[in-house]
């Protein structure tokens, strides 16, 4: 398995995971409890799954595919932003559940650090029955987003995209998402499931708690244990890449004046991912992280800027002429 950590190339990125709205507040300061404090806000489509694909189409992945699942209520914005961004949605439509949503409170401070509010909404309801093995056609890597572990039906998706992608050889990477939620979860249920990974990228943060080590090098090397490959994302410290128990290279950040820190670990997921597909070494495509990384927190939202401009004579769906129609199951 270890082979396949860098020998899968020449082929599309499949990306599982959730796709919400995000309700970006940016404010300055403390929030003033019972009463108002000043705000930007501003409405944007994002979801951990969704931007690590949209970041890997940035990042020059010719074939990106993303498998989500929506409500009704905003299907067609979201699909309509994926396509523009370069991914090839498939996307479940949920009648019972809206989209979910994320309230993003932004610090406009020096970290322009973030805390989120959750309704996961449609996004975790995935569940096996949307899962076909076709989706694995053409496919050289499989990433799936650590939110689906959060809940019964999507967690059981994943167990079925993992098990038809080692069937396959098709190597597959997982990012933990949430220490709060994978807190919730349990580090010994996360670890269990991760025993079939070939590529883990954890947070700082969430390294340290998977191992109960306070040092990111530490929990990094005790993690490669378990997973060929561990990048863990250190944000200003820049990444750190381990195998066969040893931290193997530190790769620094790159300088950035941080605006919204929103889905900067998610930009450095897609565009490592990318580099992997085609050809970079480990090493490499942490730099190619770290760089998406201080691109996307001068951004505000998880997304980079669209590819392609979104075309309007389309029924409305903002398909780009010459491109398949992306695929709305309900």
């Amino acid at each position: 398995m270890d082979q396949a950590v860098t020998a899968a190339r020449d082929g599309a990125l499949l990306v599982v995971g959730d796709i919400v709205t995000d309700v970006v507040a940016r404010h300055r300061g403390p929030l003033a409890t019972g009463t108002d404090t000043a705000a930007a806000v501003r409405t944007l489509p994002g979801g951990a799954g969704a931007n690590v694909a949209c970041w890997a189409a940035h990042s020059g992945c010719a074939d990106v595919r993303l498998l989500g699942r929506v409500g009704a209520d905003a299907a067609q914005w979201h699909e309509r932003e994926l396509v523009a961004a370069g991914v090839r949605p498939r996307l479940v439509v949920d009648r019972e559940a809206t989209t979910g949503t994320v309230i993003c409170l932004v610090d406009t401070g020096a970290s322009a650090e973030r805390t989120f509010l959750t309704d996961s909404g449609a996004s975790l309801r995935l569940e096996p029955a949307d899962w076909s093995d076709a989706l694995l056609d053409g496919v050289a890597r499989l990433h799936l987003s650590g939110y689906l572990l959060f809940s019964e039906p999507s967690r059981a998706l994943a167990e079925v995209a993992l098990a038809a992608a080692r069937e396959r050889g098709v190597p597959v990477s997982l990012d933990p998402a949430s220490a709060g939620f994978l807190l919730e979860f349990g580090v010994d249920r996360f670890l269990a499931f991760a025993e079939g990974l070939d590529v883990l990228l954890p947070s700082r943060d969430e390294a340290c708690l998977l191992t109960g080590l306070p040092e990111p090098v530490d929990a990094a090397a005790k993690l490669s244990r378990l997973v060929p490959l561990v990048v863990a994302k250190s944000g200003v410290a820049g990444a750190l890449v381990a195998r066969s128990g040893a931290v193997v290279a530190r790769v620094p950040a790159v300088s950035a004046t941080p605006l919204d820190t929103t889905g900067a670990g998610d930009a450095f997921t897609g565009a490592f991912l990318a580099a992997l597909l085609t050809g970079a070494d480990p090493e490499e495509a942490a730099a190619q992280g770290c760089r998406a990384g201080a691109r996307a927190v001068e951004r505000v939202g998880g997304r980079p800027p669209h590819r392609r401009p979104t075309h309007r004579g389309t029924g409305g769906q903002g398909v780009p002429p010459g491109r398949p129609d992306p695929e709305v199951t309900p």
